[in-house]
Order: structure tokens, then sequence, then C-alpha cells
């Protein structure tokens, strides 16, 4: 953890001086559990890679995260006034500085990766993943059908469909961009299903966790209900919830045995995110 906050309070230091980039560092810096940087640096030392050769994907990826988290709260959007224990950033600042530094963020991500020590046919792969997770295909395909649902009824399947692109693609862009610094090209396609599963069941804990704690204990607004939106609880109950977030749990952490990496401290970040409580 302390290595990738260290790495992002330089992630941003060769931009120009703005009220933009105060936006952006305010929200890269706002704390975080950092799950996908630390996903991606764990992946890489159960695969025997140097943790260090990951750093910029890492930021890369924390970036484009917080980019969405901006734009996900937005008034067009959620609305939301708290992230991770204070202001959001349209609160703190404004909403047209706050599309910027989402966008600022999007696109800096990508110059990162470009910065990166490792080899070129590398970089591209990387490029194309995290495009491909974070764009039409993924990340915002996902927001865009979480937007299409308000005030609908809604199956599970297209619930579980949301959750895939809109938390899991992220998820699985770390795995998947790890097996790339690894050069795992056989491989590649489980990383995103395993990505994408334990993206559902995050979303599936983090429904949970909105009716069973505050907002203050959190550290986020939980604005679902205001919105009309269906989630995991209120379409299956919340003891059905939680068989099918231990299931994909117990899923996830199967298919990476499978692949007989040394995965030990991999596995432990996994156990550790199932029993958050924030």
């Amino acid at each position: 953890m302390k290595l990738i906050e260290l790495e992002l309070e330089k992630a941003l230091e060769n931009c120009e001086s703005s009220k933009v980039l105060d936006a952006m560092n305010y929200s890269l810096l706002a704390g975080g559990k950092r799950l996908r940087p630390l996903l991606l640096f764990e992946t890489c030392k159960a695969y025997g890679v140097d943790e260090t050769v990951g750093i910029p994907f890492a930021c890369a990826l924390e970036m484009i995260h917080t980019y969405s988290l901006i734009h996900d709260d937005l008034p067009a959007m959620d609305d939301d006034i708290l992230r991770r224990g204070r202001n959001t950033c349209h609160v703190q600042f404004d909403e047209a500085t706050a599309i910027l530094a989402g966008d600022g963020l999007n696109t800096e991500a990508f110059y990162v990766i470009s910065q990166a020590n490792c080899r070129d046919d590398q970089k591209i792969k990387c490029v194309e993943i995290l495009a491909s997770c974070a764009g039409i295909n993924g990340m915002i395909l996902g927001q865009a059908l979480d937007l299409n649902y308000e005030n609908k009824e809604v199956t599970w399947e297209e619930l579980e469909c949301l959750h895939r692109n809109k938390t899991g693609k992220l998820f699985a862009a770390a795995f998947m961009m790890a097996s790339v610094l690894a050069d795992d090209k056989i491989h590649c396609n489980l990383w995103k299903e395993i990505g994408e599963r334990l993206g559902l069941a995050f979303q599936i804990q983090d429904d949970i966790l909105d009716i069973t704690k505050t907002s203050q204990e959190l550290g986020k607004s939980n604005s679902d209900v205001e919105n009309h939106k269906a989630t995991s609880v209120s379409l299956l109950g919340i003891e059905e919830a939680n068989r099918v977030l231990t299931k994909h749990f117990d899923e996830v952490i199967e298919m990476i045995n499978s692949l007989e990496l040394k995965s030990g401290n991999l596995i432990q970040l996994l156990e550790d995110i199932r029993n958050r409580q924030m």
C-alpha cells in the first residue's frame, strides 16, 4: 500500500499547475482501498515478476478508477456529496472542474503507461486491455446500464451484467495486465473471468454493507435507494445475496489456485477483501 501511495503522489508531477490539477490530486490522493493496484502487484509477484515493473500500470488503473468515481458522483449521475470520507470533487470544487479532472485522469493514465520501463509490445497490449476494460465495452457500458436501469424492474441477470462491467472489468484489467508483464499468453481470458467474477462479488458485498452500515461508517453516500436502483439485496434478499457472494469468492480462489502460481499473498488479499467491513 505504501508503494502505490508514494507513486501516486508523483504520478501528476509533469502536469501544469491549475485548478483542474488541484482537483485531480484532491481525488487521486484521497486514500481508498487501492484494490486494483494491489491486485496487479500481487499477481505480478505470483508470477515471479518484480512488482516495481507494474508501478506505471498500477497508477494508471487507480487514475482510471478515480476518474470513474468523480464522474459517477456528478449531479448528472448519482449526485453524491460524500466520497472516501470527504466532499466529492464537484462539491469541493465545482461541476465543470470535476468533469475536467476526470477527463484529465483518464487521459493521463495512458501517458503514464507510455513511460513504463518494459517492452513496447507489453505496453501496447496493456493499453489495449485497459482501454477495452474501461471503455464502451467495459466500465462505461456498466455505467450506462446503471443509468438505464433507474426506476425500472431489473432481473438478476441484467444486474449481474451491469456489475461485471462497471466493477469487474477494472479488476480484470489488473489481473490481465499482470499476466502480460509475465509473458503469459495462455491465461488472459481466465484472468478476465476471474476479475469479472470478483467484481460481481465485490458489488454484492457493497450492497450488503450499504444496508448494514451507515454512510459515515462507509465514508461514502448511498444513493442507490434515492435513485431507485435495484441491488443484489433488493432482488435476492440478504440471505441469498450472502450465499451468492460466498460462491463467487470461492470460485475466484479456486480458479487462481488452478494456475499453480506462487499465489499465497494474492489469495490472502482476496480473503481480506472478502472480510472487509467498509
